[in-house]
């Protein structure tokens, strides 16, 4: 585990493996950067992986929840990358990762060798946005690693199939710690509060097309769950007709987010390396 420092002082977590094309894998909005695990393992001799935990989440330092915001956390990246002295990466962005990648394609451009977008598009289903009010925040109901792993096939009966037990026990084990008294966040629970002042219910969604067709020129792939309830297949599809050279598969039995473990999921990273310069 290293560390950053963002230009209000936060503490930005982040690590670093591999040689090669550098990778920056930025994570989903209460997620961390273990979530990229499988990417390590599958790509480390062949990129130079960096994986990220946004403020307020992982290792990161806590902050007023005012500054848990996209344009923020795009701006962390910057600084990140100045740290390290990179000069342009290519992202692979889950969920709120690959938003923030759509706004530094609109603001920084010349810092993006190219684009992987985890299971998001810029248009947010509001079942999903519903899904996420729901558990955000909350402590989580288990006592323990090993019955939240064998709740989950229950819990997401309805997006994820054919899961390995295996999976689900180190799914698990990214989302929260393990304390005497139960299981923990591993983020700050104020979060709650950034996502409540930022989706007002009956307030008109943002129109965020112009900061995908920022993407123009770069490299570009997209994962999909067959079963997302955050990245619809019309949303996808749209995307597609935009840009009809953006690589993309679309994983049965997956709902928001795939694990990037999947043979489809690593082919298409592989195939999305093999692109950028």
């Amino acid at each position: 585990m290293m560390y950053a420092t963002a230009s209000d002082g936060v503490r930005l977590a982040f690590d670093d493996h591999g040689q090669g094309t550098p990778l920056l894998c930025l994570p989903g909005l209460t997620r961390n950067m273990d979530d990229f695990d499988p990417v390590v393992a599958a790509f480390s001799d062949r990129a130079r992986i960096i994986r990220m935990d946004f403020r307020g989440r992982g290792a990161s330092g806590h902050a007023p929840f005012q500054t848990y915001s996209i344009p923020q956390e795009a701006a962390d990246v910057l600084s990140l990358l100045d740290h390290l002295g990179l000069e342009k990466v290519a992202i692979l962005g889950t969920s709120r990762g690959g938003l923030v990648a759509m706004v530094l394609a609109m603001t920084a451009k010349a810092r993006l060798a190219g684009v992987f977008l985890n299971d998001v598009g810029p248009v947010v289903a509001p079942e999903g946005l519903k899904y996420i009010m729901d558990y955000i925040g909350k402590p989580p109901p288990y006592p323990n690693f090993d019955a939240a792993a064998a709740a989950m096939p229950s819990v997401y009966a309805d997006s994820f199939r054919n899961v390995p037990p295996s999976t689900w026990a180190a799914f698990v084990r990214r989302l929260w710690t393990e304390a005497p008294d139960g299981l923990r966040l591993r983020y700050d629970p104020a979060l709650r509060d950034a996502v409540a002042s930022s989706f007002a219910p009956d307030a008109p969604a943002p129109d965020l097309w112009p900061l995908f067709d920022a993407f123009d020129g770069l490299p570009l792939a997209l994962l999909r769950g067959a079963a997302s309830n955050i990245l619809s297949g019309d949303t996808a599809a749209e995307m597609r007709r935009r840009r009809p050279d953006m690589l993309f598969a679309d994983l049965p039995d997956r709902g928001h987010v795939p694990f990037l473990d999947e043979p489809a999921s690593i082919k298409l990273i592989s195939d999305f390396l093999d692109l950028i310069p």
